[in-house]
């Protein structure tokens, strides 16, 4: 029985080796993400934000619709209104808590919507190709054609302004961009021995597109659409100041921004300054985390 100690002692080394890579890669990669001091303030920033927001029943002050007619315009600093109060009498903190919430939602939903359907597509399209794959592509380009505004306008006619006119136009404009970078990623991999040497080994198309060609794609779409949440954050902001998103009296960051610009002129510009800064802020959080993510994928990196 003495003897047996020993190797019930390396069985269970080895039963725990699986979880302890898996604990030195993450290591790894966390190691590789921090050395990028603004790939981690981004990630800070964004849970800060998504934590606040999701809180706004709890940590806002004030209902963010509730109007104070005898409290407008007051400035940044009076008291039981840190951040001021708008052109209605509304808490200008407590709307920027809960338009975090729409903001938010307006940008990441769409992003992952189409990060879906463009990896479909474009795998499809640059590997197996043909006149189908082209086909794709062409109509695709059609989109590109279509100013963002205008765009939003026509849909904002048919299904009428608000969220989800945002999220569609939204959808319909990043689809294009993001199922180019999957296209060309593909065609570019699909070139490589690796996926030669699958089919000498019998693998089929389909094990190769989804087994070998995927994960070195998908890498570059991860860190393309983390930046491209700032820009549809930016985008889906600029249809609320046109009026073409959320509709009042619900809080949007956007919706904000476009309300401070008509009394800017009234001695009360931090209506306007305070959400656009949020939005300026929020969106470059995104791309610092894109950077980040991206070096994380880096083969350099990791060998530094």
């Amino acid at each position: 029985m003495e003897k047996l100690e020993p190797v019930l002692e390396t069985e269970q080394v080895l039963d725990h080796q699986p979880a302890i890579q898996k604990e030195n890669k993450v290591s790894q990669l966390w190691n590789i993400f921090k050395k990028d001091k603004l790939a981690v303030a981004g990630l800070f920033i964004i849970l800060l934000v998504t934590a606040v927001s999701l809180l706004a029943p709890f940590i806002a002050p004030y209902d963010p619709n509730m109007a104070h007619g005898s409290k407008r315009l007051l400035g940044i600093g009076t008291p039981g209104h840190i951040l001021g109060v708008d052109e209605q009498g509304r808490d200008i903190l407590s709307r920027l808590i809960w338009g975090g919430r729409t903001s938010l939602l307006t940008a990441v939903v769409p992003i992952v919507l189409v990060f879906g359907i463009s990896l479909m597509l474009g795998l499809f399209a640059g590997y197996w190709g043909g006149k189908t794959g082209e086909v794709i592509m062409r109509l695709l380009d059609v989109l590109f054609a279509f100013p963002m505004v205008l765009l939003a306008i026509v849909i904002s006619a048919i299904i009428g302004a608000g969220i989800l006119t945002i999220m569609t136009s939204c959808c319909l404009v990043m689809l294009p961009y993001m199922t180019r970078v999957v296209y060309t990623s593909t065609v570019n991999e699909k070139m490589k021995e690796y996926v030669e040497a699958s089919k000498i080994l019998g693998a089929s198309k389909v094990q190769i597109a989804f087994k070998e060609v995927l994960p070195n794609v998908i890498s570059d779409l991860i860190v393309y659409s983390t930046t491209l949440i700032g820009v549809a954050m930016v985008f889906g902001a600029g249809l609320s100041f046109l009026g073409l998103g959320v509709q009042p009296p619900d809080a949007d960051w956007g919706k904000m921004t476009s309300d401070g610009m008509k009394v800017l002129t009234q001695g009360a510009p931090h209506i306007a300054t305070i959400p656009g800064l949020v939005i300026l802020i929020v969106a470059t959080a995104f791309n610092w985390l894109g950077d980040g993510i991206r070096d994380i994928f880096d083969p350099y990196k990791r060998t530094q």
